[in-house]
Order: C-alpha cells, then sequence, then structure tokens
C-alpha cells in the first residue's frame, strides 16, 4: 500500500521533463537545448511568420546544441487549465489549431527532414503540432494566442491534432482528472466540449471521437516506448515511471464512456 497521490508519477514526470530539457528566458529571447528535429522546426516556424502569422515563436538560430526563439508574452503551463475552461478558451484554441494548419499547407519541407513523430499518409495532411495540449498554447484573458513547443511536428491528417487535443481539452479522461489535474470546478459535459471544440475548428470530416483518440494515444505509447528503448530522455524516465501503463488505463476509460463523446 501507499498514501502517494495519485498524480505523483506525473508530478515526477514534470520535473524530468524540466532537468533534461531546461528552457531559459533572458531579454525577451527563450534558449532550450536544440534537438534532432529543431532544423526541421525552424524551417517551418519561418514559413508560418512569412505567411503573417505571430501565433507561432520567431525562430532566433541554433549554435552548441541549443536553440533560441523569441518569447511570446502570456501564461502557458499550468495555468493553459484555467483559461480554456470556459467556452471562449476553448473554441479559441480550436481555431488558432485550424489557422496555423491552414497557413502551413504551403510549407515545403527540406529533403532531409527529421520529424518529431511518426508521419502518416493520407489524401489531405498537413503538418500537425503533435503535442498541441492546453499547456503549449499561450493564453491572454482566456483566448489563446499561440501555439509553443514544436519537438513532436510531423505530417498528417487534420483530425491527429484535434484528437490529441480533445483527449485534453474536453477532457476525454476521468472524473478525478477533470476535476484534480484539469481544475474545473465540476465534471464537464464532455460531449459538449468536444462539439465546441469541433465545430470552432470548422470543416472536419465525420470522425468517431473515441476511435480518433484512442488511436493518437497508442500513437504517443509508440513513440514514447521508442524513444525510451534508445535511452532519450526524458521519455526513458517517463516508462519507467508507468506513463504507459497510465495510458493504458486511460484507453480503457474512453472505451467504457464513447457514449458520452
Amino acid at each position: 500500500m501507499t498514501d502517494e497521490s495519485p498524480f505523483a508519477a506525473v508530478d515526477r514526470a514534470a520535473e524530468a521533463n524540466e532537468l533534461h530539457r531546461p528552457v531559459s528566458f533572458d531579454d525577451g529571447v527563450v534558449t532550450r537545448p536544440s534537438g534532432p528535429g529543431s532544423t526541421t522546426v525552424h524551417a517551418y516556424l519561418r514559413h508560418l511568420r512569412e505567411q503573417g502569422l505571430d501565433c507561432v515563436p520567431e525562430p532566433l538560430g541554433m549554435e552548441g546544441g541549443v536553440e533560441t526563439l523569441r518569447f511570446i508574452e502570456g501564461e502557458d503551463g499550468g495555468q493553459g487549465w484555467y483559461h480554456q475552461h470556459t467556452d471562449q478558451g476553448l473554441a479559441s484554441a480550436a481555431r488558432l489549431l485550424r489557422r496555423i494548419h491552414d497557413a502551413g499547407a504551403g510549407s515545403a519541407p527540406p529533403a532531409d527532414a527529421v520529424w518529431g513523430a511518426e508521419p502518416i499518409d493520407g489524401d489531405a495532411t498537413v503538418f500537425c503540432h503533435g503535442d498541441p495540449g492546453p499547456w503549449n498554447f499561450i493564453w491572454q484573458d482566456d483566448e489563446a494566442v499561440a501555439l509553443i513547443d514544436w519537438d513532436y511536428l510531423h505530417p498528417a491528417p487534420r483530425t491527429d491534432d484535434v484528437a490529441y487535443a480533445l483527449r485534453w481539452f474536453a477532457p476525454l479522461r476521468s472524473d478525478l482528472h477533470a476535476l484534480e489535474w484539469h481544475h474545473f470546478p465540476q465534471v464537464p459535459d464532455r460531449g459538449a466540449r468536444v462539439r465546441t471544440f469541433v465545430e470552432a475548428y470548422g470543416d472536419l470530416p465525420p470522425f468517431d471521437v473515441a476511435d480518433a483518440v484512442i488511436d493518437r494515444i497508442r500513437a504517443v505509447v509508440r513513440l514514447q516506448q521508442d524513444l525510451a528503448a534508445r535511452g532519450v530522455e526524458p521519455q526513458a524516465t517517463w516508462v519507467a515511471d508507468g506513463s504507459i501503463e497510465r495510458d493504458l488505463e486511460e484507453i480503457a476509460w474512453i472505451e467504457a464512456h464513447r457514449d458520452a463523446f
């Protein structure tokens, strides 16, 4: 038996991420370790900004294993949970994601592009963020104004990002998580929040929400397993601390509650 909080493992995972991917801010510049796909990400961010988008970071450069980007004012991380409680915040994130997907459609990736997640072929692929949870949006007054941390950039159908977002925004997670992790004052109407997000994003082909989110979680599991097997941090620490088992439990919860979505 243990009296450990059910979220203690998640707290340790966040600490591992901060340890292995430390971020510093100085005079409007963000400095963080670069990764294998950073050159590809910077090229894509430059394309988006050339389309007039100021809702993604401006890449400044890479040198000595670190990358620098222009800081975007607002709240992110754990504060993101609070801003997206309202329909206003929820819909603003969906609209911003759609705007970015549309603007990136004409991007020509470098021939030696390195993607942060497995590319998914399809008839209507876009360049997906890969991790569009509330913590990676920048928020101002319950409005999503920017999307940061593009480490998992990859080509895939739009629903790849939408499904990932729905897991965390609706959320398609247990009542306990909705209250204690997402900080909702009461258990939200998940079905209504799914509809608000999907309608605000707009013009999506019909898809089964539960199946799409489960498929997306399984893709996250495969990526974590692959990175952990290669000793990549923080994924190696996450997997050792039970992240795969927690994801499988969440899949089972979605299966048992799919009629609610």
